[in-house]
């Protein structure tokens, strides 16, 4: 699949599902930043 057509659509369902489950968003969003920073100081960390 092409990253110019996923690109859309991940944005379209995020946006809906920020309409219609804003607190869950919040929650999800917070775990992938948290996700996110650990990976990239994980590197650093180790070596």
């Amino acid at each position: 699949m092409d990253i110019v057509l996923v690109q859309p659509v991940v944005a379209l369902l995020a946006g809906i599902a920020i309409l219609v489950w804003p607190t869950i968003i919040n929650y999800v969003i917070a775990f992938f930043l948290i996700f996110t920073g650990i990976t990239g100081l994980l590197p650093q960390l180790q070596g």
